[in-house]
């Protein structure tokens, strides 16, 4: 009978299930199509040869770490945005939007110039191993020759995620969800005709690929911008808001303030998970290979549980702005415990399609192998990986980014990368097994983040003065 009653607080209703099914669905939809059209653009440029995968593989990896420092930049101002909206603040939420351009114009500007500067350096850095799976040289062009291209296709991105993520904040994930459908269409479209020259176009290859890419994100950005600026019946926050950029200096150090782990953390997490697939690298190019095929995959898997994440940053930041912090401790319980069995489910359907995708690219048997079995060990992971992602969304919900700070980047900077360092350098491991003993130091990760979740340390208001 305790037991029941013990986990009948991890269960909703159905009406609890609805709700977050109406959040989560369509970001799962918006992301799922994106990596979906991601894996089919990955297996495009796959086909083409080793040298011309790897080369993206390694460019979206730098890039990455521009994508999540964006993330982190806005997540701050994003806490504040969830909050101002549950307690119906729009001027507050004006405020929030205008602090997120001026902010993604500093880290826009610094991605270009690093990129611009650097980029041949920071590719070179991943082809410091064997040329078992193919060209050195020839990895080093395709890549440059793709990041070039890449560039101009950053400012899109960042106007995306300053709308779209206000929308979600604000409980509209619709519409982001059609805009990422519109441009990963466009994107899989310009693909086969740009990478491969049909109808007439000439063949680019990989930069076929960044010019489609290019132009999704243009799309995608036209999209959410029209609709938000043609629904202020919906968007009320919206109107007027570029009568102004003038941000107040209280609330610039308050968004500040609550932001900068969120950017610092985001910032150093990527640049970690860079260094984590830098380490890998020097087993040579069937890795560098290989990783890529299975983390484009595991991707698409993933989309189910991530959506998650963002749920409980809607849901439990808009019930901390109501101060219904019964509602949000509870109902955070039930989230968290929904998306561990959709994980599980999730990493039973990975492990027994792992040997299946590796066969659909133009790539050296030895890479299918190792990217089969990064999947499989992939799997085993994926319910821990998702009972991480969705304590991180806790903390993060009630502004306690300087937990998620020590929680996240400085873990990984202590422990992961060092640990892969290690491993890779110091020891013959097979490249699988430093991977699983990588998630395996994550074990410490989980214990810290159930106990702060818990313990209720994240429930807090921060938008009443």
């Amino acid at each position: 009978m305790t037991n029941a009653i013990g986990l009948k607080k991890f269960i909703g209703d159905k009406a609890f299930y609805r709700r977050v099914l109406a959040v989560s669905v369509p970001i799962m939809i918006q992301s799922g199509i994106t990596n979906f059209v991601s894996l089919l653009d990955n297996i495009m440029v796959g086909r083409v040869g080793t040298e011309q995968m790897s080369g993206v593989a390694i460019v979206n990896q730098l890039i990455f770490v521009f994508y999540l420092c964006i993330f982190g930049g806005l997540a701050g101002a994003g806490i504040f945005t969830a909050q101002y909206y549950g307690k119906r603040d729009y001027e507050g939420v004006k405020q929030s939007f205008r602090y997120k351009i001026w902010m993604g114009l500093l880290l826009l500007a610094a991605a270009v110039i690093s990129f611009s500067c650097f980029g041949e350096s920071l590719i070179s850095m991943y082809l410091k191993g064997t040329e078992d799976g193919g060209d050195l040289a020839a990895t080093l062009l395709y890549g440059s020759s793709y990041l070039k291209i890449m560039l101009f296709g950053l400012p899109a991105f960042c106007v995306v995620q300053i709308y779209a993520n206000t929308l979600r904040e604000c409980g509209e994930t619709v519409v982001p969800m059609r805009a990422g459908i519109a441009a990963v269409f466009v994107n899989l479209t310009f693909n086969y005709l740009l990478i491969y020259g049909r109808f007439g176009l000439p063949a680019l290859g990989v930069r076929g690929a960044a010019i489609a890419t290019v132009l999704s994100r243009f799309v995608e950005m036209s999209v959410v911008v029209i609709w938000s600026h043609t629904h202020h019946e919906k968007c009320p926050y919206i109107r007027g808001v570029y009568k102004t950029l003038r941000v107040p200096v209280r609330l610039v150090k308050r968004y500040f303030i609550t932001g900068a782990p969120l950017l610092v953390n985001e910032a150093l997490w990527s640049a970690g998970m860079a260094m984590l697939a830098q380490c890998y690298s020097v087993r040579g190019l069937n890795v560098v290979a290989a990783q890529n095929i299975s983390s484009t995959v595991s991707n698409v898997f993933n989309v189910v549980f991530f959506a998650m994440g963002d749920a409980i940053a809607i849901i439990v930041g808009q019930h901390l702005g109501a101060k219904h912090f019964d509602k949000a401790r509870d109902e955070d319980n039930k989230i968290i415990a929904f998306s561990i069995v959709i994980a599980t489910a999730v990493a039973i359907v990975m492990f027994s399609t792992s040997h299946l995708f590796p066969m659909i690219y133009n790539t050296t048997d030895e890479a299918k192998l190792i990217a089969s079995r990064f999947l499989m060990a992939q799997a085993v992971f994926t319910p821990q990986i998702c009972l991480l992602h969705t304590t991180y969304f806790t903390l993060r919900s009630g502004g306690k980014t300087v937990v998620t700070f020590l929680f996240d980047s400085v873990f990984m900077w202590v422990v992961s990368v060092p640990l892969a360092f290690v491993l890779s350098r110091f020891t013959e491991l097979y490249v699988i097994w430093i991977f699983v003993f990588l998630q395996m130091a994550d074990w410490i990760k989980c214990i810290i983040g159930i106990v702060l979740v818990k313990k209720g340390v994240w429930m807090n208001n921060i938008v009443n003065e």
